[in-house]
This record gives C-alpha cells, structure tokens and sequence, in this order.
C-alpha cells in the first residue's frame, strides 16, 4: 500500500481536528437544556476513523478508484460548481466521517463518561470494511470490528463494561444485510460482506444504518446523505421555494440501473412499462414516464444528473434492487416528488425516526410489487388515477419532511437550527432508545 500524499496528509489533518469538549462552566451554563441529553465522544486511536481516510486513495470502493476528493468538506465532498453554497458530490460511505464531525458541534457534550447519558464511538465502520468487502482480506471478514473490541477492553474498560455497551452507540454508513455473514470459519467460502453485526460483544450496541434488517433490536435506520447540504436558513427555504414552483411536466420518474434481466422483477416491469408509454403525454402531463440511467454508479456523485427530472416529475419509483432500500428515495423528497414504493422494507419499516410510519398514506404512494410482477397492474395507471388536487396535497406533505431527511452543512447558521434535521432527529431518537434500554436492564 503506498503511502498518501503530503498533500492529502495535511489536508485530513486539517480538516479533522477534534474541538475542545465543553469546559464545565460551559456545562453548568448548558445543563438546564442538556437534562438526559449529555454525550461522551469516546477517544479512538485514528486507526479507527482517520487513519482510514489517509489511505483514500488506496481504499476500495465500488463506484470511485479514488476516495480522496470526497473526503473533502469533512465528508461532504467537493463543491458541485465553484459558487455552490449548498450542493456537494456527497459521498454515501462517508457519513460516519460527517456524522463524527457534526458530533462535535453537538451542544451537550461532557469529557466525564460517568455523567453521560450515551456514549459515541467514532468508528468508521463501513469505511473500514471496504477492504475486506472488496480487497485482499475477504477472507477475514469475520475479523471485522474485534480489534475495536480489543481496544475497549483493555483502555479503561470501566467505560464499557459499566453497563456492557447498552449506552454505546456507532454509525455503519451502508446496509446491515452486508454485515450480517454468519461466523466461521474463514477458510471456508465466505458469503458477500463481514460478520460485524453478528460479532456478540457487539449485540448490546445501538447501531444507525443506512439500511437495517427486520428483526435485530440493536439496529436503526436513518437517511442516506443526499448531495443537499444548506449553511443557512436564507439557502434551505430558496431551494424549499423552487422545489414548490417547479413545473412538474412527467408524470412518473424512475432514476437507477438494472431492469434489463430476462427473468420477472418489479425492476424489468418498470423498464418495459416507461419504454412502451406514450411520448405525447395526457391532458396533465407531456410526458408520462422518464428514465434515467444510473447504471454502474453515474449518477452516484453527480446530483443535477437526477435533481432536475426530479424536480420536473410528480411521482418517483423506488423499486428495491439487491438491497430494499435506495438513496433515491431521500433524492425525490428532497426535489418534492412524491416516493412510490413496492414494499415496505424500502422505507416505511426503517425510517420511523425520521418518516413517521403512520403517515405514509399523505406523501407516499404504495403499490405491492407482486402486483406490478405477476397480475399485471400498471403503475402508470395508478399513478394517472390520482387527480390534481390529491397529488398537490401529497406534494405538500412532502416538502414538510424535506428538513427531517437532510443533513444540514457543519457550521450553519443559528437560523437554520431551529430546524431539526436527519442529525438532530437521529440524536434524539438514539438518546431515548438507550434510556429505554437501560431502563430495561436495570428492570431484569
């Protein structure tokens, strides 16, 4: 593995230093808000997080030969265009290097781990993983996190063992389905993906993903990083503005890859109903279905390739692809275009936090993909047979979730605050699932 660039060196260094936690005057002055708030930024030694994104360049990654430029902005990535205040080509893995960041702004931080009410671990867990995902360690994949385990066992072991990790919590920026390989042996043939989540020193912490599975307790998922990243209040409500302005001249959007396969799946239903619809359009819109190509990860660090017939489109279709969950989603609701989904597990039964699972009837719309598949239901009929004054109400109730799914810019604005955003939302809901729990262990 060569070693990074002074460049690179100086530039993660830069931009990842740590601020002072709170003195405890500061504290004192904070805790009539910070009551059941308070949190402990455990210190790792940067092998765990920084380290990881020295070797950028050598990290392996799916759709870039290089992870370096999306290190940038402390994770936000580069600027899409030099005058770009908010846009960024945001890089989905690098969340827990945003989130770490933003952990540091976070109000109610103590240096004490005994006053805590939780406690973070800044580990970049799916970064860490890319090498044993796509490198030459796939054969030890079942190593993954244990040297994390290791550390907090032998460095002040009081922090963890004091309630066995029921107070710890850690971000795993991907999809709990490619940390969930069974333990063994690691000369057998290993599955796709490590076994971090089945790893037992690990069941007692609570886990954010990106994407989780129906059944484990310690897993919660929250939104994907979109390319959206206002500094200030003036910047978000312009871009709420355009997006209720917008023309919204197709009826029905649907941005991603594959559907090209022979074999039956709501992906190939969706391809052949866009390719087979009407160029003219109907009496509301001119065109009924658009398609846009994101195959092979285009579309992955380049927002205007999906925004714009986002934002010219009433209805975007999120079929579930090897995984039920897509970042698209978070996309559409961010250009106002309502989300159609073709199961449950894509988002009703992971976002509770964030999209609150009793109202997906007023911005959604739900149409089981063994319809599409096997009886031949058209969405696109569906979808017509929505009127005007239901799909502007259901445009509305999305643009009300749009400050609960974006994560605001490091450093904005007092203004902007005010807001809840994915960050603050997954704070609150984190703090209340650990008290919960330690409420229950101290029950039994």
């Amino acid at each position: 593995m060569r070693p990074p660039s002074t460049t690179i060196l100086i530039l993660l260094i830069t931009t990842t230093i740590i601020s002072p936690l709170p003195t405890h005057q500061q504290q004192s002055d904070l805790d009539s808000d910070c009551t059941n708030r308070w949190i402990h930024i455990r210190h790792l030694p940067p092998q765990f997080n920084h380290h990881i994104l020295t070797n950028c360049s050598t990290t392996h990654h799916p759709f870039s030969d290089d992870l370096c430029p999306f290190t940038t902005n402390h994770g936000l990535g580069p600027k899409t265009h030099n005058q770009s205040h908010s846009w960024f080509r945001t890089d989905t893995h690098l969340l827990e290097h945003f989130f770490h960041r933003r952990m540091l702004e976070y109000p109610c931080l103590t240096s004490d781990p005994t006053a805590a009410d939780a406690i973070y671990l800044p580990y970049y867990t799916a970064l860490d993983s890319l090498h044993y995902l796509y490198g030459s360690d796939y054969n030890s994949s079942s190593q993954h996190g244990l040297h994390l385990f290791k550390y907090l066992q032998q460095n002040d072991p009081l922090i963890w063992n004091n309630h066995h990790g029921h107070d710890h919590f850690l971000v795993l920026a991907g999809s709990a389905w490619d940390y969930n390989q069974p333990l063994g042996d690691d000369n057998d043939p290993r599955l796709w993906g490590t076994s971090f989540l089945e790893l037992p020193e690990f069941f007692n912490v609570t886990t954010l993903t990106l994407e989780s599975r129906a059944y484990p307790w310690q897993e919660q998922s929250i939104p994907y990083l979109t390319s959206f990243h206002p500094p200030n209040l003036a910047l978000f409500d312009s871009w709420v503005k355009r997006v209720r302005m917008s023309k919204r001249s197709t009826l029905m959007l649907f941005a991603g890859g594959g559907g090209i396969s022979s074999s039956p799946n709501v992906r190939r239903s969706i391809r052949l109903e866009c390719d087979n619809s009407s160029e003219s359009g109907s009496v509301n819109y001119s065109k009924l279905c658009e398609f846009v190509d994101c195959s092979n990860g285009v579309c992955e660090h380049d927002p205007i390739q999906i925004m714009k017939p986002m934002l010219h489109s009433s209805f975007c279709l999120q079929p579930p692809g090897d995984t039920p969950t897509r970042r698209s989603t978070f996309d559409s609701i961010l250009a106002g275009c309502i989300p159609v989904f073709f199961e449950e597990l894509s988002a009703k039964k992971q976002y509770g936090w964030h999209l609150p699972e009793d109202r997906y009837d007023e911005f959604s719309v739900m149409i089981p993909k063994e319809d599409v598949v096997f009886r031949g239901v058209s969405v696109m009929e569906v979808l017509k047979g929505f009127s005007r004054s239901e799909v502007r109400r259901m445009r509305e109730k999305v643009i009300e979730m749009i400050p609960r799914i974006v994560y605001r810019k490091h450093g904005s604005s007092l203004g902007l605050r005010t807001k809840k955003d994915a960050f603050d939302i997954a704070i609150e809901g984190t703090l209340q699932r650990i008290k919960t729990r330690l409420e229950s262990v101290g029950d039994q």
